[in-house]
């Protein structure tokens, strides 16, 4: 049985800005590919990588590269284009997330809108499917917009936590309570369908607690925060810091 199967919460880690880091200059260095195998030697359940238009952090080449290194899945994010599709369909990842991408947002800002276009990725999602790439949704927590994902034929959803962690990280209580109470509703409805629920976006190990002890949660994809306090532990502390908490949750 693998390490997958086995965890009741799985660790995604998002290697993204490992490359912010390496296009800021130019270069090869620092690898994205060699975070993420030393991230799968810490205890990384998966590696994400979110593959952009604009190649602003991860490029063709580290695809090229992860597929070839990794053990552990690559959840490969990714807009839902003609380009991205044939990209996916050369590579088959084990999974792919859908993700709304935007050319001058700094990150993700929020969910994926489905229901406004969900004839469309009905029709894109199929062929990814077909492959044999377990499809996600990044959406909010919101009845309709999981409805249409499960509609769809996605397979899993992956519940967008940034309004509940930016609100912690705000002092605004009460909103990030009720982007808490949003979250732990709409996991347990999309279970209810049948959908695999993932979360992720801007957690910390201040935030993580709360929303992996949710039981319906089967992977959180943390990323930037990783980055960060690896420039401060090292990655693997870091990873095993994050693992921690999230064992913890879980009881």
């Amino acid at each position: 049985m693998s390490k997958q199967s086995e965890r009741a919460l799985r660790l995604g880690v998002n290697i993204d800005h490992v490359a912010t880091v390496r296009n800021a200059r130019g270069g090869d260095t620092p690898d994205p590919v060699r975070a993420a195998l030393m991230a799968q030697a810490a205890g990384a359940d998966g590696i994400t990588a979110h593959l952009r238009e604009d190649r602003r952090h991860i490029t063709d080449a580290d695809i090229d590269g992860l597929m070839g290194g990794l053990t552990v899945p690559l959840n490969f994010e990714m807009a839902a284009t003609t380009e991205m599709q044939q990209i996916a369909l050369r590579h088959k990842p084990h999974a792919v997330c859908i993700v709304p991408e935007r050319r001058e947002e700094r990150t993700t800002e929020g969910g994926l809108e489905v229901a406004r276009e969900e004839n469309r990725l009905a029709h894109f999602i199929a062929p990814l499917r077909e492959a044999g790439c377990r499809v996600s949704i990044f959406i909010a927590a919101d009845k309709r917009q999981i409805e249409a994902a499960h509609r769809i034929g996605a397979q899993v959803i992956e519940l967008h936590t940034g309004a509940y962690c930016d609100a912690h990280a705000e002092g605004r209580f009460d909103d990030r309570d009720r982007e808490f109470e949003a979250l732990r509703e709409m996991s347990g409805f999309a279970h209810d369908l049948g959908l695999e629920v993932h979360a992720g976006h801007g957690l910390t190990y201040d935030t993580v607690q709360p929303i992996a002890a949710f039981p319906e949660i089967k992977e959180l994809n943390i990323g930037h925060f990783i980055i960060g306090e690896a420039i401060f532990r090292g990655l693997e502390p870091a990873i095993h810091e994050m693992r921690r908490l999230m064992d913890e949750a879980r009881g």
